[in-house]
């Protein structure tokens, strides 16, 4: 059992599967979806519950295309907290560029 195994309920190819559908496709929906939130200058906290969504979206192409678990409460977990990073990176360089635009007269 690897370590990924350990903390992941997966196959022998799961690491490959989170890698395709929760880092890349579900990282990247995420992503944008931060964006979004601080392009229309809604709070921070307006991610967590887009990420969730998104997280249960996950969740369930895992176990409809590749017969993964689809009822699991640790790997929700790990693809929430993975997809939440993404949406407050986009959330975080999205809302810097709009106050350096909105408030650059206060530069230094």
């Amino acid at each position: 059992m690897s370590l990924f195994q350990f903390f992941y309920d997966t196959g022998p190819k799961g690491f490959w599967i989170f890698l395709l559908v929760t880092v890349i496709m579900g990282g990247s929906t995420a992503y944008v979806s931060g964006r979004a939130i601080a392009e229309t200058w809604r709070p921070l906290w307006h991610a967590l519950g887009y990420t969730l969504l998104i997280g249960l979206a996950a969740r369930f192409i895992h176990y409809a295309l590749f017969e993964e678990i689809l009822v699991s409460l640790r790997n929700y977990v790990i693809d929430c907290a993975v997809l939440l990073a993404a949406a407050l990176t986009g959330y975080g360089i999205t809302r810097r560029r709009q106050m350096s635009a909105q408030y650059g007269v206060l530069k230094k």
